[in-house]
């Protein structure tokens, strides 16, 4: 959990203004788009632990 939040701080802190235009632009997307763009990191994030416990 303590890694997710570094890698999930780690743009926040390089580039808050880059981060701030994200966010007013992700405001104006549909949420099919939202929903779809959530649903393939989660299939990827589960990809990459089922890869790090078949590895590791």
């Amino acid at each position: 959990m303590g890694m997710v939040m570094i890698i999930e701080g780690l743009p926040y802190f390089a580039y808050p203004e880059k981060m701030k235009e994200m966010m007013m632009i992700i405001t104006t997307l549909p949420h099919d788009s939202l929903r779809r763009f959530g649903g393939i990191l989660m299939i990827l994030g589960l990809g990459v632990v089922y890869l790090g416990k078949c590895v590791l």
